[in-house]
């Protein structure tokens, strides 16, 4: 055999092992040998053709094996095939059995694809979160305003973590129940001076119902005094009122001075009238004249008596200027 002949089959050689050993996971096939877990070669090519990373399945069943959890392969792999974490789901198991919680594989499935994070569940459940509640404005009833702060101690409930609200409805409904209780207070002295009946009052309420959690405690962290409110409605209402009252007054003016100004428009109109009749008075004069209605010496008459009044008004205008004088 020549010698090209022996290099190309030992490069072919090469090549297959290669392949073989790429494709078939033989080393993660002779851990999980080591580890007691009963997993066939065929089992892992098919997980390969399955598009399926051996090493996701294999690894997380090795941990729950050494649990001494009963897991199937073929659930992991369904559990990774929809979508799931199966290192986040084994995890949680096996921390659940170490905390004495019941919590079944199908059950940290569907809270895992669900969207939760079933680990910190778990823990959650074991050691208690602290949530803090942004800054809370209340007003009391005598208008005064307090700013609160509570810290509110949850636990995980398992059973409700399917469907169960979260974080963000136990802190609205935290402060919807600090906001009624202060609103409720007569005065917010009375507030400062107990603060824990605002604990007290706002767990009575029952705030967990429908969420994932179950409150231990609400604590009222900080408590402020903030502005008097009530003062500042009346201050406002005041100037509100001083504002209508002012254009109240302006339209009462604009009446006036419209009234005014039509009582004006009428004078004009009247003098008018008075000045066109007067003009009609010597055509008729003369009319009467020249009928013979009117004499002479009538109109002389009429003439000295219009004479002797213009003559009485100027002396009486007169006086009348001549008064201030004489008196100062």
């Amino acid at each position: 055999m020549e010698l090209w002949m022996i290099f190309a089959i030992v490069i072919g050689i090469i090549f297959f092992l290669w392949l073989f050993f790429t494709f078939i996971p033989i080393g993660l096939w002779i851990s999980a040998v080591a580890a007691n877990v009963r997993i066939r070669i065929v089992t892992l090519i098919g997980m390969k053709l399955r598009r399926v990373t051996p090493v996701r399945i294999v690894i997380p069943q090795i941990k729950a094996v050494k649990a001494g959890l009963d897991l199937s392969i073929n659930k992991l792999e369904a559990h990774y095939l929809a979508g799931g974490n199966v290192d986040r789901v084994v995890n949680a198991l096996i921390a659940a059995q170490r905390a004495n919680i019941n919590l079944e594989f199908e059950r940290a499935a569907a809270i895992d694809l669900a969207g939760r994070d079933v680990l910190e569940a778990v823990q959650m459940s074991v050691n208690p979160k602290v949530i803090e509640t942004p800054a809370i404005s209340a007003i009391a009833k005598n208008g005064i305003e307090l700013i609160a702060k509570a810290k509110v101690t949850v636990r995980a409930n398992i059973d409700r973590l399917i469907g169960g609200a979260g974080e963000l409805t136990i802190i609205a409904r935290v402060g919807e129940g600090v906001v009624s209780t202060i609103g409720s207070s007569e005065s917010h002295e009375a507030v400062l001076e107990n603060p824990d009946t605002i604990s007290r009052i706002v767990l009575e309420k029952g705030l967990e119902a429908g969420t994932a959690f179950e409150i231990l405690s609400i604590d009222i962290a900080d408590i402020d005094v903030g502005r008097n409110i009530g003062a500042q409605l009346q201050t406002d209402q005041a100037e509100a009122d001083k504002r209508i009252a002012q254009a109240k007054a302006e339209e009462r003016r604009a009446m006036a001075v419209a009234v005014e100004q039509e009582m004006r428009a009428s004078v004009q109109e009247m003098r008018a009238k008075v000045v066109e009749a007067e003009a009609e008075v010597p055509k008729a004069m003369a009319t009467a004249l020249r009928e013979g209605k009117l004499g002479v010496m009538d109109y002389y008459n009429m003439m000295n008596v219009v004479s002797d009044t213009q003559m009485r008004h100027s002396i009486a205008g007169s006086d009348e200027q001549k008064r201030p004088e004489t008196n100062a």
